[in-house]
């Protein structure tokens, strides 16, 4: 999607690979180039980059004139790279942790927090805004808003968080990449 949203469709070639699922189907594809197998990943200039993190600060660097680009430089760079990481090391985590039920455990709470914490840094940082960064859009709302795209049952039941999840759903490129994938 991000790439959507940025335009650089037709600059980055797109390749479907087969992955593992959780049901069970799927499996290693010897065309995605990923060392574990899993999407995403990105080849730039040779070199390979993997995590849907790395490759949007990569894309912003790369793209700095793109919508939803946070390029170094930008006053909204820290907060965009701390909602990166915040995905990956905090949101991601907590979302498999529920699913594999094990989020309720204290280590596990200690060290992701819990659904209810992730709900209030969202409330905070949407307070008086549309999207998580001041300036405004950013591949960091995609990126946040991504695992309920998948369960709409895991978005916090918070009037805040759900109208800001309906704006980045709403926003016609990830209408046709939606449409796309449900071709």
């Amino acid at each position: 999607m991000a790439i959507e949203e940025m335009g650089i469709s037709a600059e980055i070639e797109t390749k479907i690979v087969t992955v593992s699922r959780q049901d069970g189907s799927g499996g290693p594809d010897a065309d995605n180039p990923h060392p574990e197998h899993k999407v995403p990943a990105l080849a730039v200039d040779g070199v390979l980059v993997t995590e849907r993190a790395a490759i949007l600060a990569l894309l912003s660097e790369l793209y700095p004139d793109a919508p939803t680009a946070i390029p170094p430089g930008h006053p909204d760079r820290g907060p965009f790279l701390m909602w990166l990481a915040y995905y990956a090391g905090v949101a991601e985590p907590l979302i498999m942790g529920m699913v594999c039920e094990v989020a309720d455990n204290p280590v596990w709470v200690t060290t992701y927090r819990d659904m209810p914490a992730m709900a209030a840094r969202l409330e905070a940082a949407l307070e008086g805004r549309d999207y998580l960064l001041e300036t405004g859009f950013s591949a960091a709302d995609l990126l946040m808003a991504s695992p309920f795209q998948w369960n709409r049952d895991w978005l916090p039941k918070s009037p805040v968080i759900e109208a800001w999840f309906e704006r980045v759903t709403a926003r016609p490129a990830v209408q046709a990449v939606i449409a796309r994938d449900n071709a």
